[in-house]
């Protein structure tokens, strides 16, 4: 099944309400959605967009099967949008600066990833592959933020991680 970023299932997790914090929110959404966007088109003008946005310190993590790390290396232009396509189902922001970003494609394709944006600019990314993810607040009374929802999209067991932010 094929989703476009329209349909997209967004969620919003914030403390706050003021008008500057949900404009905020929708520049990081807005970034991120670019992201996917530029990579699934590819090309040369695609490429000048992902520079404007992507740190040049930017911090990245990731957690399962090794050759399954397509996120970074199409970020860094080592891979092309032919060898792996993301397409977001899911997006949660939280605490402001963070987008949660799920999807999958066939058996065996779950991913998840944890960006992080300061002022429009992509700083830290998180990418979790076949590897389900619930999101913890460093703040106790908060408990969890998020929860991987791959359904039976993967067969057998998967890694559980935790990441507190």
């Amino acid at each position: 099944m094929k989703i476009t970023p329209n349909e997209i299932e967004e969620e919003n997790v914030t403390d706050a309400s003021p008008s500057s914090e949900s404009e905020h929110e929708n520049r990081n959404r807005r970034v991120v959605k670019m992201v996917y966007k530029a990579l699934l088109r590819g090309g040369n003008g695609e490429k000048e967009k992902l520079a404007k946005v992507v740190g040049k310190e930017l911090e990245w993590r990731y957690h399962g099967p090794p050759h399954c790390q397509h996120m970074m290396k199409m970020l860094t232009g080592e891979s092309t949008q032919k060898s792996f396509k993301f397409r977001p189902r899911r997006m949660r922001s939280v605490n402001g600066d963070r987008l949660i970003v799920e999807g999958w494609e066939d058996v065996g394709e779950y991913w998840v990833h944890v960006w992080r944006l300061k002022d429009g600019i992509i700083t830290q990314l998180r990418e979790y592959f076949n590897t389900l993810l619930t999101v913890v607040s460093e703040d106790e009374n908060k408990g969890r933020i998020w929860r991987s929802t791959p359904w039976a999209r993967v067969q057998g067991s998967l890694p559980d991680l935790v990441l507190s932010i």
